[in-house]
């Protein structure tokens, strides 16, 4: 079965993506190379010896870009994060400079979810699991 290994978003302003991302998921960003992408970190960094297992928690990381000039043909795909709180997350958004698409909503029997803009115009969704709806 396919499953989601890496994620990309396409910005026309990667250093003000990067602040946005940075400020909201605490995610972190380096640049690959001398090229005009940055790896995606969304996982907290720990220490790791090479006779150790590597332990993370679940989840990818991604990449940063400059969208491309293609026009439609590269409108960005839309990823959720899991967050902890559905409608603080969203309040983060909204002060990081992202606009709410749809506010946050219960599904009932699953969690609490909403989609946002961020400040490029890119969507991308929030998920709480049932277990941390209050």
């Amino acid at each position: 079965m396919a499953r989601p290994v890496h994620f990309e978003i396409h910005s026309s302003d990667p250093e003000k993506a990067r602040d946005f991302y940075g400020s909201v998921f605490g995610w972190t960003f380096q640049q690959f190379e001398e090229h005009p992408y940055w790896l995606v970190m969304t996982e907290e960094p720990h220490e790791h010896r090479d006779d150790e297992p590597h332990e993370h928690e679940p989840g990818i990381n991604g990449g940063l870009m400059p969208r491309p000039d293609q026009g439609d043909r590269m409108n960005a795909w839309v990823c959720t994060m899991g967050v902890t709180s559905c409608d603080e997350t969203v309040q983060q958004v909204v002060d990081a400079g992202g606009t709410v698409v749809m506010p946050p909503e219960d599904m009932p029997g699953v969690g609490r979810i909403a989609y946002v803009l961020d400040p490029d115009g890119n969507t991308f969704g929030l998920f709480q699991e049932l277990e941390t709806t209050g």
